[in-house]
């Protein structure tokens, strides 16, 4: 496979570094505005659509790769689709329904961008989503401690939520840069990362304050995780006794910025309230499993769904399971089309963890994160997340990426296997031989 592929592929073969430029840059704007959705629709998927225009009549490139993907996405949509005639006025479903097909097209654009040149192109976002998650993690910690005036618009129940609807979806998102720059820690030297732990310990603290379990939950599993596979994967003793030292020292910087962050009243109080692995309004009266449990009964007797928002009106809350939202939201058709695809990307992406690539220690994290994401996805429908469909279009687009590398190294070898031995030339077979030196003392 090619090592340089070209941002934006012109139908042309001129080369065009300016369209390249330009490609990349907007790669990077649209996943630094991945961080601002304060309502819907976001800036996210209003720059989304006329960018995949653009980028579709320069020539984006779709492959056979991910078309599971695609295919089992675009089953969902229609699901969903076909869930707003269940609904008395099936025009006040539209504009969800839209939100959920540009989602998906955000995916399959990843996807496609990813796939001809996954180390640059992961490279961009990574550093688009890190600063757009600083960013978003200052102004939700200014907001928590009232820095400045009006900044109580970054809270919500005195939790910070960034620039995001609600702490459950802010906190989550932090979870991938968190992860990028722990795996950057370990694996480089103690002086060239002193910028990162800076970093690090603002998104950390960010997402202590938003007092999300599941947030909290899925930083501690892909932090183990990640930094398990980093130790797999390496094969230098000194490399991997590195690994271990420097993540025992961030997991004391850590405990002791939380104690540290404790010592606060109303931290330790609103954190001993969400620290309950169950509380009221889960386990209580129609609380969050209750609604699981009367939600599934029903939609075996709705197979086109109930509609979008609708089991809010019956039930007085959201569906907060992500299984759950795919069958009252979408139908059995999406319903069914979402459990198959993360199957398929679990089993397609896991079996790149130990292939050695350039783009292998992105997948680690990005894996990691998507795993997290489907943990959680029994407690918080993240139908609408922003950062879950770009893991999708980063899994599937390294997905495709290995599949090019394969078949590019096969036909290379057959290649190789075809071709004629070369020609004999005079200087390695020379037609005649010379005699052979006489020995030495040896009369002529």
């Amino acid at each position: 496979m090619s090592a340089v592929a070209p941002a934006i592929a012109a139908p042309s073969p001129v080369n065009w570094p300016a369209g390249r430029m330009a490609g990349n840059w907007i790669i990077a704007i649209i996943a630094f505005l991945g961080a601002f959705v304060i309502d819907e629709p976001a800036p996210y998927e209003l720059l989304l659509c006329p960018v995949i225009l653009v980028w579709s009549f320069f020539g984006l490139r779709l492959n056979r790769h991910f078309a599971p993907m695609v295919g089992l996405m675009l089953c969902y949509v229609a699901g969903g689709f076909l869930s707003l005639t269940q609904l008395p006025d099936p025009t006040s479903g539209i504009v969800y329904m839209l939100t959920t097909t540009f989602l998906v097209l955000s995916s399959i654009f990843f996807a496609a961008v990813i796939a001809v040149a996954p180390e640059k192109r992961i490279r961009i976002i990574k550093n688009a989503y890190i600063a757009a998650a600083i960013i978003a993690s200052l102004l939700g910690i200014a907001g928590y401690f009232h820095l400045f005036p009006g900044a109580d618009i970054f809270l919500r129940y005195d939790r910070v939520k960034g620039t995001f609807q609600d702490p459950n979806v802010f906190g989550p998102f932090l979870v991938l840069p968190i992860v990028f720059l722990c795996q950057d820690l370990l694996t480089q030297r103690l002086h060239q990362s002193l910028g990162k732990i800076v970093l690090l310990l603002i998104l950390v603290f960010a997402v202590f304050l938003a007092f999300s379990r599941a947030a909290w939950g899925m930083t501690v599993f892909a932090l183990l995780l990640v930094a398990f596979l980093g130790f797999l994967n390496e094969r230098r003793q000194m490399a991997r006794f590195r690994t271990v030292a420097y993540f025992a020292a961030g997991a004391v910087v850590i405990a002791l910025l939380v104690a540290v962050a404790l010592s606060v009243p109303e931290v330790a109080n609103l954190f001993k309230q969400r620290a309950q692995l169950v509380e009221d309004y889960d386990a209580g009266n129609l609380g969050r499993f209750a609604r699981h449990e009367l939600g599934f009964f029903l939609v075996q007797e709705r197979p086109l769904g109930i509609g979008p928002l609708v089991f809010a009106k019956l039930f007085g809350e959201d569906e907060h399971n992500m299984w759950l939202k795919g069958f009252t939201t979408y139908g059995w058709l999406g319903g069914f089309a979402y459990i198959t695809l993360v199957i398929w990307t679990i089993a397609a992406a896991g079996r790149l963890i130990f292939k050695p690539r350039p783009w292998t220690k992105y997948l680690h994290c990005v894996f990691a994160v998507y795993l997290g994401q489907v943990m959680i996805h029994n407690v918080i429908d993240n139908d609408h997340w922003r950062h879950l469909f770009l893991l999708y279009g980063m899994l599937w687009g390294m997905v495709a990426a290995e599949k090019m590398f394969v078949r590019d190294l096969r036909r290379a070898g057959a290649r190789m296997a075809a071709a004629p031995p070369p020609m004999p030339s005079l200087a390695q077979e020379p037609i005649f031989e010379r005699a052979p030196a006489p020995a030495a003392g040896r009369a002529i």
